[in-house]
């Protein structure tokens, strides 16, 4: 199974809580931050809501 790295860029100042809530869900703790998972339907489905604030690329 292949793996995901998630960087949180941008802040959630001014963003809907469900934002702030996917982020912190991520495993993201700060601006900078990052976090690998597995890359199941769940994850993308968070990344993709949260895709403005964050950077992802696939991990070999």
């Amino acid at each position: 199974m292949s793996r995901i790295r998630i960087t949180w860029k941008k802040s959630t100042i001014s963003h809907p809580e469900r934002q702030r809530r996917c982020i912190r869900a991520l495993g993201l703790k700060k601006l900078n931050h990052s976090v690998i998972h597995d890359d199941t339907p769940q994850i993308r489905g968070m990344i993709r809501a949260v895709a403005h604030l964050i950077e992802w690329d696939i991990v070999d």
